[in-house]
């Protein structure tokens, strides 16, 4: 019943926002900055102008970090969720259970999918069991995603063992815009989204409606007797894979005197989705229900040309019901709760630029099941320096994050640098720490037949990487090695009779190559690529384990992407090749994942101006590999989608050929 009240409430207020936005469109504030139209790389650089970059931006957190910034905007109708989108950085590997809605998380350089920290616009989306779900991320919300590899600890905080993902959300607009989307695809999925963006009380708010649902069964072959030679393989169907949901995203921006600005948003997000269990152990009506409810404000100005602030406050709400299971080992309905402020203040002293970070937030965490509960407190104070020698071509930044997470006492420092070469030439190095805290899960809650354990330590890894950068008016290049030693690291192990219980028994080495191209030799031709060799090493003392490679860790991967053509009609194709990948600690080659190369390609047309109308054809996978999640359970073929879109901007000029969806 809320659902439905909320939903008429939000459909109403977009109705009547349009009307609001022409009225506020009439009489534009004089010092109001335009919408930017530019089009971030797909690589940071060194070179690049900082004040020009956003405050709260990767770059400006870690300016010698190994940072990737993917543009959104430049996928418009193409992919289909936010981890499709991700596939595409160096040593970051999707983990995907299924189809559209179905869980995704993401390993990077080998650090597990709770070590990686996620959030939306600076929100944490690492939930009570430490891992973020992309798939409840849809693609329409986002401008860009930042992506840092390596120590995350001392700008982030504690969870960023192999690295952090910011997914900046849209921005709104003084001007009247309004945008809409539809696709329609295989398996019977639906998504669509509408948007409308323009000024508002003195102000620029943007409204996005979203909302998706997929049928997902879908047909595979299976060996049924492997150990026969010649055994015909048999056909069947994967049920259990529909998944349905919908959201909204608000965001109002307000200018202040003396260049600052305010920022609100709030986004909610509904999913409800089957769990097909493992191969082993199907399920026949396991389903989950989730909800997240997220707040954020933020408020920043500079203060002279040498100093500036910011402070940012956070809520969110996360609902989980799971329902379906077998008696004794459902978990029932758990709600997770964080909230928290974060106060910056950063100032240029001669060649150094001085930034100290204090931070709080609260969690807890309840569980339906014997009305288990937990909370605690986090607490940090972070001090960062941004050395700049030789005309500034030389930075040495060192940081340092000193936090208390619930009885836990962690230090996170990092130290990097970076060398500017002339030319486009440039090299830059870190070596830091970072620590990740047991989750509630691991610690207090019961989770069916998995125990929790309130005896863990955090985890912690030690990791340097280094890099080789050359850069032009068409091509960002980058090179370069890390390594990581991962200690204390939290594994389950049986607990008789038929339990399982965490323990801080295994540890890791990780060490690899990762290379990025980018080339924007003419506006209507882009190309990209990256490639990750990435080796890992089990360094648990068990002589069964000891020296194999990690579980669904691949060596391999490769992605390379090519756009040709303008907005009139263009095409596109991208192939990703990823090698084999364990599925245990044992090494048995023939207990793994076969490698994939899944090739993509796509169409797109804007054959209507004012508005902007556009027709995209998509097919992924279009070989139809087939291969399979963690669980053994079989990942979807060959899709095919058609997505319809409108873009409508009533400001723009009479010879502008480009809208600016909201």
């Amino acid at each position: 019943m809320w659902r439905s009240l909320l939903a008429r409430t939000v459909v109403g207020l977009v109705l009547s926002f349009q009307g609001l936005a022409r009225a506020g469109q009439e009489t534009p504030a004089p010092d109001e900055p335009p919408l930017p139209e530019f089009v971030l790389p797909t690589v940071e650089v060194i070179g690049k102008d900082v004040p020009q970059t956003p405050v709260d931006s990767a770059q400006r957190r870690d300016p010698t970090g190994a940072i990737t910034v993917i543009d959104a905007r430049e996928r418009v109708g193409e992919a289909r969720d936010t981890a499709e989108l991700l596939s595409g950085s160096a040593s970051l590997v999707v983990q995907d259970s299924g189809g559209y809605g179905q869980s995704k998380s993401l390993v990077v350089r080998g650090a597990s999918s709770n070590g990686v920290l996620v959030f939306l616009d600076g929100i944490p989306l690492n939930g009570a069991g430490g891992v973020a779900d992309l798939s409840l991320i849809p693609v329409a919300l986002l401008e860009r995603m930042e992506i840092l590899r390596g120590a995350a600890g001392a700008r982030y905080g504690a969870g960023g063992l192999g690295g952090a993902v910011n997914l900046v959300t849209r921005a709104p607009s003084s001007r009247l815009l309004s945008s809409g989307e539809v696709t329609y695809g295989s398996f019977d999925t639906v998504m669509a989204h509408v948007a409308a963006s323009g000024a508002l009380l003195d102000g620029q708010a943007l409204v996005l409606l979203h909302g998706g649902r997929s049928q997902g069964d879908y047909s595979y072959r299976v060996d049924e007797l492997p150990a026969l030679d010649d055994n015909p393989l048999t056909q069947e169907v994967r049920t259990r894979n529909d998944a349905r949901g919908g959201g909204a995203l608000l965001k109002y921006r307000y200018g202040l005197d003396g260049g600052g600005r305010v920022d609100v948003l709030a986004e909610l997000s509904l999913e409800d989705r089957a769990l097909a269990g493992t191969v082993q152990n199907p399920t026949v009506s396991r389903r989950q229900d989730q909800t997240r409810l997220s707040l954020g404000a933020r408020w920043g100005r500079p203060f002279g040309d040498t100093g500036e602030g910011s402070a940012r406050g956070f809520f969110r709400r996360d609902w989980l019901d799971v329902t379906g299971g077998t008696t004794g080992v459902d978990s029932g309905a758990q709600h997770y709760t964080v909230g928290g402020v974060e106060v910056e203040g950063r100032a240029v002293l001669g060649p150094n630029a001085l930034a100290v970070t204090l931070a709080g937030s609260s969690e807890s965490v309840t569980q339906a099941v014997g009305g288990q509960a937990a909370s605690w407190w986090r607490a940090s104070v972070m001090a960062m320096d941004e050395l700049s020698l030789f005309s500034e071509r030389v930075k040495l930044v060192p940081s340092l994050r000193v936090e208390r997470v619930g009885h836990y006492s962690l230090l996170s420092p990092k130290l990097g640098a970076s060398v500017d070469l002339g030319r486009g030439f440039g090299v830059r190095a870190n070596v830091g720490q970072s620590h990740r805290a047991p989750s509630f899960l691991e610690l207090y809650i019961r989770q069916g037949l998995l125990l929790p354990n309130p005896e863990l330590k955090p985890e912690r890894a030690l990791s340097v990487d280094a890099a080789a950068l050359w850069h032009d008016d068409v091509w960002n290049v980058t090179a370069g090695g890390f390594a990581a030693v991962y200690e204390n690291l939290i594994a389950y192990e049986l607990y008789p009779p038929m339990l399982a219980k965490p323990y801080n028994f295994a540890a890791a080495r990780v060490w690899g190559a990762e290379v990025e191209v980018e080339a924007r030799p003419r506006a209507w031709l882009t190309a990209t690529s990256s490639y990750a060799w990435t080796r890992t090493q089990n360094r648990y003392g068990d002589p069964r384990y000891f020296g194999k490679e990690l579980p669904y860790r691949p060596r391999h991967k490769w992605v390379g992407r090519l756009r040709v053509g303008p907005d009139w009609l263009n095409g596109r194709t991208e192939v990703l090749v990823q090698s084999a990948q364990l599925i245990n600690r044992v090494g048995e080659a023939r207990l793994s994942l076969p490698s994939r190369t899944w090739v993509s390609v796509g169409a797109s047309s804007t054959f209507l101006h004012k508005p902007d109308l556009t027709v995209s054809f998509d097919v992924k996978n279009l070989l139809d590999a087939r291969t399979a999640d963690y669980t053994g359970m079989p990942l979807p073929g060959r899709a095919a989608y058609v997505t319809f879109a409108v873009a409508l901007d009533p400001s723009a000029s009479e010879d502008s050929h480009v809208a600016s969806p909201p």
